[in-house]
């Protein structure tokens, strides 16, 4: 019987994962048991607020002009917001105007244009919801799908370049379009047909608004969609091809649910400006179809509270807007959460 060399074996091994195996003492059947020989590591000191700082300087001061922006023009104004609870005039300043609590609200809740104005904002929010949300995915997932970089460049300039147009424009070219003399009723009119009642139509105002968002935005909307595409691993969609998947498998059990974590986050986002359906471009078509079907909170906040001086109504009018954009986005972000997805921020 051949018997194992003791002296070979009494000889240092090598490391096993950073440790120094070395041999023992023969246990009661001959055979030697290993040493493990530790070694000592030093905890890394951990640094200190100021430490940090001074390390990211740079990068501080990177960041130091957009801080500036948003404490000077989004948290400052925060402090204007006590003239909803006051008799608010201009000409005399906010400390000499006198407090009156909450009347400011009580006259805004029982004003029945405010609810009308309330109403249609709501109406046009859930219409840009249903219509408006999923065409930027669409327009990401057809993206995606193309092969020539050519063509794919092409048709993402022509899709974002709308984003960049003004209003006034946009509202214009739909005039020149679908006005009572515009393009499509003149081609009616050399057919002999009747004449369609787009522009001016109450029925249809808030359909033509989701229709302009449309053209004007989906577009830029898909940037943030196409970028999530592009960070999908593409080795799934090459081993799905492999086990006979086709492109609606893919498309189904691959590009969806990494677009997932994304349009959740845009969908919360998005309910945070419920109230907020663009000022400009209802203003710039509010007469067209008169304040019941025109008239929307922000509309509602310029003329009932700007033009008529009514400055404490019109501030209660945006704290009550602030308020249910911020109710909306947390409830969304907590159901976020219990879905297993992130939503705006991390739950710990």
């Amino acid at each position: 019987m051949h018997k194992p060399n003791l002296a070979k074996l009494r000889q240092k091994r090598p490391s096993q994962g950073g440790q120094d195996v070395e041999p023992h003492a023969q246990t009661e059947r001959g055979n030697p048991s290993p040493r493990v020989k530790m070694t000592s590591r030093r905890p890394k000191h951990r640094q200190n607020a100021w430490q940090r700082s001074k390390r990211d300087r740079v990068l501080l001061l990177m960041v130091l002009p957009g801080m500036l922006l948003f404490v000077v023009f989004h948290y400052l104004p925060l402090l204007g917001n006590v003239i909803a609870f006051q008799d608010y005039v201009p000409f005399i300043g906010i400390r000499n105007s006198p407090f009156v609590g909450l009347s400011n609200f009580q006259t805004l809740f029982t004003d029945p244009a405010f609810w009308n104005a309330v109403r249609n904002t709501l109406v046009i929010t859930a219409l840009n919801l249903l219509l408006f949300f999923p065409v930027p995915i669409a327009i990401a997932l057809l993206l995606d799908s193309l092969y020539h970089d050519r063509l794919k460049g092409f048709i993402r300039s022509a899709i974002f370049l709308p984003h960049f147009i003004s209003w006034v424009v946009i509202v214009a070219l739909f005039q020149q379009i679908l006005g009572g003399a515009g393009v499509i009723n003149q081609f009616f009119l050399q057919q002999g047909w009747d004449t369609v009642q787009i522009i001016g139509n109450e029925s249809l105002f808030k359909l033509l608004l989701v229709a302009q968002v449309t053209w004007k935005d989906a577009g830029w909307a898909s940037i943030i969609l196409t970028a999530a595409l592009a960070s999908i691993d593409g080795s799934l969609y090459e081993s799905a091809t492999v086990d006979g998947a086709g492109y609606w498998k893919r498309l189904w059990h691959i590009s969806l649910p990494g677009l997932r974590p994304v349009i959740i986050l845009l969908l919360i986002l998005r309910l945070g400006d419920a109230l907020s359906v663009g000022f400009e471009q209802v203003l710039l078509q509010r007469s067209s179809v008169g304040p019941a079907a025109g008239e929307v909170l922000d509309t509602y906040i310029y003329y009932f509270g700007v033009q008529n001086g009514n400055w404490s109504v019109a501030a209660a009018a945006g704290l009550f807007k602030g308020i249910v954009a911020l109710s909306l986005v947390l409830a969304a972000n907590k159901l976020a959460h219990k879905l297993g997805e992130d939503g705006v921020y991390t739950k710990k």
